[in-house]
């Protein structure tokens, strides 16, 4: 039996062919449509249940689903325009929310999936084929049945999970236990709540230059005061990180040590020394995102150990995730932190959400203890070689001129400068229009952009075939 390729597409075909039947009528059998359509009968459940939802059938078990009955539609006007009064009556609450609105639209420009005729170049997600669903399907079905699976989990997370992540990140003589990790619902939630937990609202907050921007979008939505710090081939420039502290007085500095994002630039090991001493001088923190430790490609050299492994004082809160080798959807993350700020880490998570669903906790487990996990992560540190030398000999060919020679043997990422005077956002909307989604630069910088910039994921497109298609869908979209 062949599966159509989304359940939107069954959709669309059954709603024309409930408007063959009058208001009630009955529809055929589940088995019926299941055999019409050629597809499973779990896609027909879900298609079905989308158009319950919209209100254009009615499902009664044991007699089967009907065509609903019209009831008119009622159209209801309100007059919503005091919320403008009550939106800007702080003047100081209208400059910190347009900072915030201007943090979150990159990060849902990110999220937000092009149709079906444009190939994605953008998002930071893996696509669905690198993803391991199977294994994630059994572990979920396996976690489901567990005895007390659906009871409350403790408020740090399941000892076991918890355990797991103290010796993935703290290595064989790690300086971590499973009482220094904190559950989170995945990676962005623990940059939330270490921000919070770290800075007090109006503070000032070092980031790397350029960064993610969904960590300028955090640090707005804290409402802190990025400060940039800039970075090179080797990492964030500890000189400037030292002067930063020194003129700022900020407790917190964010980084992400390996393939950063979205330059790709690993640490060098005498500045991982330096950025630990210059931020234990300072009395400050380091948050280190640690996105990419899962995302190193098949041909990439040994990796450098966390910066919150080589950390006896605490200085470092790590945030680790399973979420980008995984799925979007396994939002299952961890904080690790020694000292005081565990429990003030751990009061504002508890606060915010209470606890991660345990659930989602014992299909993570589950999961990490199979063979099918160390086997999903060499099949996607090959697959992720193979996108990286295609997207990379693919600009060669067409735009030599953009590439740095030497990509990034991690992540999911190229950063490529355009030539001067050359207006990014336009850049972008050509290529959109031309069939390929892109990321504009100037978002990754907390202040003014050094140069005009696009950032170019392989991660999310189909195949490789889509990706040299979208260089050469970007090539026609450049300026001569």
């Amino acid at each position: 039996m062949r599966e159509r390729s989304s359940v939107g597409d069954l959709v669309a075909s059954l709603k024309l062919d409930v408007m063959r039947y009058h208001e009630g009528e009955r529809l055929p059998s589940s088995r019926e449509l299941v055999q019409r359509h050629q597809v499973s009968p779990g896609t027909m459940s879900r298609a079905i249940a989308v158009l319950v939802a919209e209100g254009l059938v009615v499902s009664r078990p044991g007699s089967g689903v009907f065509r609903a009955v019209g009831r008119g539609k009622v159209e209801i006007r309100g007059d919503v325009s005091w919320q403008d009064v009550a939106l800007n009556a702080d003047p100081a609450s209208t400059v910190d929310a347009a900072a915030r609105s201007a943090g979150a639209a990159a990060v849902l420009a990110t999220l937000t999936t092009p149709p079906a005729e444009v190939i994605d170049l953008n998002s930071g997600y893996l696509h669905t084929s690198l993803q391991p669903e199977r294994a994630l399907a059994t572990a979920m079905a396996r976690a489901g049945r567990r005895p007390g699976a659906w009871s409350r989990p403790p408020v740090e997370g399941l000892p076991e999970l918890r355990d797991w992540f103290a010796r993935d990140i703290g290595g064989p003589n790690s300086p971590l236990s499973a009482s220094d990790v904190l559950i989170t619902a995945g990676g962005q939630s623990a940059l939330t709540t270490a921000l919070r937990a770290l800075a007090a609202p109006g503070a000032p907050a070092l980031v790397e230059s350029p960064t993610y921007s969904g960590i300028l979008a955090v640090v707005r939505a804290a409402g802190l005061r990025p400060f940039p710090v800039p970075v090179d081939v080797d990492g964030v420039r500890t000189d400037l990180l030292a002067e930063a502290f020194e003129a700022t007085r900020a407790r917190v500095f964010v980084c992400q040590p390996l393939f950063q994002n979205p330059t790709g630039a690993t640490m060098s090991a005498q500045r991982r020394q330096d950025v630990l001493r210059v931020a234990r001088a300072a009395g400050a923190f380091v948050i280190e995102d640690d996105f990419a430790r899962r995302l190193a490609h098949t041909d990439s050299a040994p990796l450098p150990p966390p910066l919150a492994a080589d950390d006896p004082d605490g200085v470092v809160v790590h945030v680790r995730s399973l979420t980008k080798p995984a799925s979007p959807s396994l939002r299952i993350g961890a904080l690790t932190a020694r000292g005081p700020v565990f429990e003030r880490l751990r009061t504002i998570q508890a606060v915010d959400s209470f606890f991660v669903p345990r659930p989602l906790q014992e299909t993570a487990l589950d999961l990490l203890g199979t063979s099918a996990w160390a086997s999903h992560l060499r099949a996607l540190g090959l697959a992720l070689r193979d996108r990286r030398t295609t997207t990379h000999d693919a600009l060669r060919q067409a735009l030599p001129d953009l590439l740095a020679s030497n990509p990034p043997q991690g992540g999911y990422h190229l950063w490529l400068r355009l030539p001067d005077g050359t207006d990014e956002n336009a850049v972008v909307a050509a290529a959109f229009r031309s069939g390929v989604a892109v990321t504009a630069g100037s978002p990754y910088f907390a202040a003014e952009a050094s140069a005009a910039h696009i950032r170019l994921s392989y991660a999310s497109a189909a195949s490789t075939g889509q990706l040299e298609e979208g260089v050469r869908r970007l090539q026609q979209a450049l300026p001569a």
